[in-house]
């Protein structure tokens, strides 16, 4: 992510009127230069004052395209009214702490994370200066032949 501070306010701009996130919020960006820092975007939410602080890596980051990064973290503030009403569901219809709650609480953010990137990509495809995905995160994880290897033949 080597962009400078002028082009990543410019960008965070953009998306933030883009979303329609302004004049109704009150969002600001933070670079995170702590380089122990594991998450490449992140964002903090007061809905009561209706606040939130965008915080983006610009020290270690996981992802090559900041341009996804702020409008996927953005895109969580516009999808947060739908995110707290399912996170209160699962915690009202289900046993604290129990499998069934833990299942529904990881289906739920499995979903809502898949949902937000779709929806990001989407419109980093049509709105985008940068349309490039960034693949940073597959770099971690296993190949196809990885996840099978050690598994018994069921022949």
């Amino acid at each position: 992510m080597t962009m400078d501070r002028q082009a990543l306010s410019a960008l965070f701009e953009k998306w933030c009127r883009k979303l329609r996130v302004v004049p109704a919020w009150d969002v600001r960006l933070e670079l995170v230069e702590d380089p122990a820092w594991r998450k490449t975007g992140d964002i903090k939410i007061d809905c009561d004052d209706r606040k939130a602080v965008l915080m983006l890596n610009v020290a270690s980051p996981k992802q090559e395209n900041p341009e996804e990064v702020i409008a996927h973290e953005l895109m969580h503030l516009k999808m947060y009214p739908l995110d707290q009403v399912t996170e209160s569901l699962i915690m009202s219809c289900f046993q604290e702490n129990s499998p069934a709650q833990g299942f529904a609480m990881t289906q739920f953010m499995s979903a809502l994370e898949q949902t937000v990137e779709e929806l990001t990509k989407c419109f980093l495809l049509e709105f985008g200066e940068n349309r490039s995905l960034s693949f940073g995160r597959c770099m971690g994880l296993k190949s196809f032949d990885e996840l099978f290897t050690g598994l018994r033949n069921l022949e």
